[in-house]
């Protein structure tokens, strides 16, 4: 008895993210008799749930304030109906033009008309190159959008979604993670494929449209620098860092004004984050889930002193500052997951000239959120069905193996994605055994109490912490000891 509660303590629970186009921009849930059929078999795996992204582009798409979650309203009944739990994305971007992105999803038509008047409500880069996957933070407490502000948008969705899914959140519906950006995550849109970026290019500065600029303007003057403009020497989105003079070695990032720059540009990103949040946190108010919020692993440039693919997204981390406490102590006053990217990658597979290392960044993030005393969940970045992909993600899912408290451990891992190559036969029959190590070899457990995360009513969010105080979290500390390899192998 003693030896299965010891493991069931280390037990982390397996959601599978849905495909993306399961719902059409019409607001029709597609093929359910195949959907269903899906979700079975996924269930014969023994898997925890499933997460799906929520459109804000299908669901508001009439005009403001008219919300249509039909689609959605059957989506989770279905989920329902096939005994699982659901984690559901508030996805305030667009679907096209990332990685991985199989089908087109704009933000609303109404959205995109005050864009047509005027294009400053969304990221811009340095030559004016607009991004309409996502609206810039600089609009976030901005009336523009028929008398309401980006924030007061986002958050009326959140609260029509609570009054519809009432019955089901909390015994379906057990994760709200809320879109802070560009793909789902907390980041600015530095890196997008539309506008000709390839891996592994740095990326370009997106706070050039009129509000960031503004907002820029007044924050050197009054720090005493009126004269002090935005970047213009940080190339463009294919360039390595040492072609750019504010990436080279002593750049204009370890200048005055280079630091005042990057710490402006990430302090907006995590207001922001903190902003859509507290929105959250009061729309869901008392229900019985978690918040989370999703964080990017941007592993390319990692090993080169200035970072410059993590600046450019607004993560100011460098090795004498730490970029992602700040953000998960942030996440400790919403007591929200921060969720994170990219565990299934070695610094060993990646491409040398990319100065790539998802290992040592997964350590830094996740230590730094256990540091916070958060939960950390997390995903793979791309489609993986290799034994040598899932040991990772298990040895980043419990860094020290299994334990009497089953601690450090993640709250939960979501597998990208649902799809015929993940039921092939083989690759199939070895994600079944990824589950059962990723349960500590136990069954399938229907009450996360069981497991040390009981739900729990969401309690209002504590009182916002200053900026000071979260800048104080960029002192670096050395990562929590990490194992050489996970004492739980698929193929062991």
């Amino acid at each position: 008895m003693a030896e299965s509660k010891k493991m069931l303590a280390n037990y982390v629970p397996v959601y599978v993210m849905l495909p993306l186009g399961i719902i059409s921009t019409e607001n029709v849930l597609l093929d359910r008799e195949g959907l269903k059929q899906q979700l079975l078999k996924l269930k014969t795996a023994g898997i925890d749930g499933v997460m799906s992204d929520v459109w804000w582009g299908i669901v508001e798409s009439k005009g403001p304030k008219q919300y249509d979650w039909s689609a959605y309203r059957s989506l989770v009944e279905l989920i329902k109906e096939c005994g699982m739990k659901m984690q559901a994305i508030m996805s305030f971007h667009q679907c096209g033009g990332n990685v991985g992105d199989e089908v087109t999803i704009p933000i609303p038509q109404w959205v995109l008309d005050i864009g047509e008047e005027n294009p400053n409500i969304f990221y811009t880069d340095r030559e004016g190159n607009r991004n309409k996957e996502y609206l810039t933070l600089g609009v976030d407490h901005l009336p523009l959008f028929h008398g309401r502000t980006a924030v007061q948008v986002y958050g009326d969705y959140m609260k029509s979604f609570k009054e519809t899914m009432a019955d089901l959140i909390g015994e379906v519906i057990i994760d709200i993670e809320v879109g802070l950006g560009a793909a789902g995550e907390l980041r600015y849109p530095s890196y997008p494929q539309s506008l000709g970026w390839v891996f592994p290019g740095i990326g370009e500065f997106q706070c050039y449209d009129k509000y960031l600029k503004a907002a820029f303007k007044e924050a050197a003057t009054k720090a005493g620098h009126p004269e002090w403009e935005l970047p213009d020497n940080a190339g463009t989105y294919n360039d390595t860092p040492d072609s750019t003079e504010f990436f080279e070695s002593n750049g204009t990032y370890l200048t005055d004004k280079g630091k005042f720059f990057l710490t402006w540009y990430s302090n907006n990103l995590i207001t922001h984050g903190d902003d859509i949040l507290d929105e959250a946190n009061k729309a869901f108010l008392g229900c019985k889930l978690k918040l989370a919020a999703k964080v990017s692993g941007m592993h390319w440039w990692y090993n080169s002193p200035s970072h410059a693919a993590e600046l450019m997204a607004g993560y100011y981390n460098l090795y004498n500052r730490d970029g992602y406490r700040p953000i998960a102590r942030m996440l400790s006053r919403h007591d929200a997951i921060l969720n994170f990217t990219c565990l299934e990658m070695r610094d060993s597979e990646q491409d040398a000239a990319a100065k790539s290392a998802p290992q040592k960044l997964v350590q830094q993030v996740l230590s730094g959120a256990w540091r916070e005393h958060i939960e950390v969940a997390g995903e793979n970045a791309l489609s993986r069905y290799d034994s040598c992909a899932y040991n990772q993600i298990l040895l980043n899912a419990r860094p020290n193996g299994i334990t009497n408290k089953g601690v450090p451990k993640m709250h939960g891992f979501t597998y990208l994605r649902s799809s015929d190559d993940l039921f092939e036969d083989t690759n199939f029959e070895l994600f079944k055994i990824f589950v059962k190590k990723m349960h500590a070899d136990q069954e399938y457990c229907s009450d996360p109490a069981k497991y040390g995360k009981e739900l729990k009513p969401l309690k209002r969010s504590k009182p916002k912490i200053p900026i000071e105080d979260l800048l104080d979290a960029t002192t670096p500390m050395k990562p929590i000891p990490w194992d050489e390899e996970t004492d739980m192998k698929v193929d062991g």
